[in-house]
């Protein structure tokens, strides 16, 4: 990769144990080993560990627990570690989270409730920024990192580049900013909202609520770009040439992929609605065409719909069954996985997907869903094995899978 970015800082150097299990994992994988394990127990500076190792492999590196706790506890010991470096938190945005599900021994339908934590999603934006921006970035996760996203192809497409100097009537404009996702908020400052006040428009961008952007105009041209802090109004920075506005949310895609995913799910829709009414099940047929349908005019209205991630896979572009896009999609080939708390970890990853399965195929059996709800979905294991490059698996007691695995894969 060239020089080192990342800058450990840290008041101690290691110690004991420590240089010779660093100098020796570094080595290893510059040498070519594809997966190891250290030996590593809370309390024993296993996280100070990790990051020489970070900060010597000089890659991009995702962290990967089994909690929100323990992600939590890293990502403050990271942002310590490497306060120049883009250190970032990606777990689940919801503070509570009651899946949609169907009992049909008792006939009733649950619907989808739950409670997104905005500062959460904040975050998650944060993190898939920084991975698409820069060389220097740790993202410490839950195993949210393996459940679907929406293709980091079209949140880079739908990004927004602007020039000091350039024509962009405001009109257009602010139509731009509501196809990526942003809501026009003239009266109070929040995530992923925009305001124009006396012909300038700010933009309070999707991976921060501290700053916002300020565009000023000269007729049709951008005539000034600021950086301005949302609290006390101070400029952070001034006479920007260029900024990049990301999309607000990470399941959007661009509108001729909207449309062509319209018209793939009313084609599966007949031919669904079809399928139940030769096997008699009029009820579920007329159910999956009342509510697919809805959803349809929602989106072709609004771009968005309650429960739209049941059609990501239209929106991505995948063909049934085929993987979803996830966090470890946005990271290029060549990065660093460490699974932490290996031993736990790895099953909490093996186990989600037969869960999640098991709960929507009810949905889809009694017409209450598309069987493109099965693809939104966390990643199979086997699935997950193909997307990895370089990875260290920590635990203080590794499982017999993480050893063995090691010792084949490295053979």
């Amino acid at each position: 990769m060239g020089k080192n970015l990342f800058k450990l800082k840290a008041e101690y150097n290691p110690a004991g144990d420590q240089p010779k299990a660093i100098r020796k994992l570094v080595e290893n994988f510059k040498k070519g080993a594809k997966e190891q394990v250290l030996l590593g127990a809370t309390g024993t500076g296993k996280s100070f560990t990790m990051a020489n190792v970070i900060a010597k492999l000089n890659k991009p590196t995702l962290v990967m627990v089994h909690n929100k706790i323990l992600a939590a506890q890293l990502y403050r010991e990271f942002k310590e570690y490497f306060p120049d470096n883009a250190v970032e938190y990606f777990v689940s945005y919801y503070d509570y989270y009651r899946p949609e599900a169907y009992i049909p021994e008792k006939d009733l339908y649950i619907e989808k409730d739950a409670a997104i934590n905005d500062i959460l999603e904040k975050y998650r934006h944060s993190a898939t920024k920084s991975v698409l921006e820069r060389k220097d970035v740790i993202v410490v996760a839950s195993v949210s990192a393996i459940y679907g996203l929406g293709a980091p192809e079209n949140y880079i497409k739908l990004r927004l580049q602007l020039h000091r100097g350039e024509e962009y009537p405001l009109k257009k404009l602010l139509k731009r900013l509501v196809e990526m996702g942003y809501q026009r908020n003239d009266y109070a400052l929040k995530r992923g909202t925009f305001s124009v006040k006396g012909g300038n428009l700010e933009i309070v961008p999707s991976h921060t609520e501290e700053e916002l952007i300020r565009i000023e105009f000269w007729d049709d041209e951008i005539d000034r770009i600021q950086i301005v802090g949302t609290l006390n109004r101070e400029i952070i920075e001034d006479n920007l040439d260029h900024i990049v506005i990301w999309p607000a949310t990470h399941y959007l895609a661009p509108r001729p992929t909207v449309e062509q995913a319209l018209e793939e799910i009313e084609r599966d829709l007949i031919e669904r609605v079809t399928w139940f009414k030769k096997q008699g099940k009029e009820v579920e047929a007329k159910r999956l065409f009342q509510r697919t349908s809805h959803d349809i005019e929602m989106i072709k209205e609004t771009g968005t719909c309650k429960g739209i991630e049941n059609y990501s896979r239209y929106f991505d572009g995948r063909k049934p069954g085929e993987p979803p896009f996830t966090l470890l999609d946005y990271f290029p080939d060549d990065y660093l996985l460490i699974i932490d708390e290996s031993h736990q970890t790895i099953p909490q990853i093996r186990a989600m997907y037969e869960g999640d399965r098991s709960r929507k195929l009810k949905l889809v059996e009694y017409g209450w869903r598309l069987p493109s709800a099965l693809d939104n979905r966390p990643l199979k294991f086997e699935e997950f094995l193909t997307k990895l490059n370089k990875v260290l698996y920590v635990s203080a007691t590794p499982g017999d899978w993480e050893l063995e695995r090691v010792c084949s894969i490295n053979r």
